[in-house]
């Protein structure tokens, strides 16, 4: 299974050959540097793990800095200052050709006409069962439901079972949850900008960190 890291840029529409407008989500997919190989031999599995982003040297535990330097991904911004990749995420049976130390871009996603993007939702704090559950609400004003237009209702039995089931859809924390949308269109690569145009819309805000898999 292939993959990259990236960064929601934002969405745009695009016009294929047909004439047909698309609109599509940009991702920044890679560089991305390959910072660990893993084999059977000595892991027990295959598997290849890519760091993406930057993370300032002061930022880095001292583990962390000997794995990126034993990988030789120490990088240098355009001020001189080292930096390391913020963002470690590991694909099993990695498909491209991986060595300790290479560089992944998109050019790997050439020829690919289906992907898969894992990101983080939009958090939306505490919400109520409306828009948390899409409930209606309890019903019209009458007979003195003056509060009652938002609340969920009735939770649960009397006597028997005399508790509330678990798993109930009630009030609670929405959002900022893990979301993978799959069989999204690769709509083009620009590889000179490691630039991703994906049909449709991904999950997350703009700036947030995305993940590419394709099987």
């Amino acid at each position: 299974m292939k993959g990259l890291i990236g960064k929601k840029i934002g969405m745009t529409s695009f016009f294929d050959d047909s004439g047909k407008q698309v609109q599509c989500t940009v991702l920044e997919m890679g560089p991305c540097y390959v910072t660990h190989v893993k084999t059977t031999e000595t892991d027990g599995y295959n598997a290849v793990q890519l760091g993406y982003g930057e993370r300032k040297e002061s930022n880095t535990s001292a583990p962390l800095k000997g794995h990126f330097k034993k990988a030789g991904v120490e990088q240098k911004n355009q001020k001189g200052k080292v930096f390391f990749p913020h963002k470690l995420v590991e694909f099993r049976n990695f498909d491209a050709a991986a060595k300790l130390g290479d560089t992944v871009n998109v050019g790997i996603l050439q020829g690919v006409k289906k992907v898969s993007v894992v990101g983080t939702s939009k958090g939306k704090g505490f919400q109520g069962v409306v828009k948390r559950h899409g409930f209606s609400g309890v019903g019209g004003q009458t007979h003195g439901q003056h509060n009652r237009l938002r609340a969920p209702g009735s939770i649960g039995s009397c006597s028997f079972p005399s508790r509330v089931f678990k798993g109930i859809r009630m009030a609670g924390r929405m959002g900022a949850d893990r979301v993978k949308v799959t069989n999204l269109k690769l709509v083009k690569i620009l590889e000179d900008k490691n630039l991703v145009l994906v049909g449709g819309a991904v999950p997350g805000a703009k700036g947030s960190y995305v993940i590419i898999e394709v099987k």
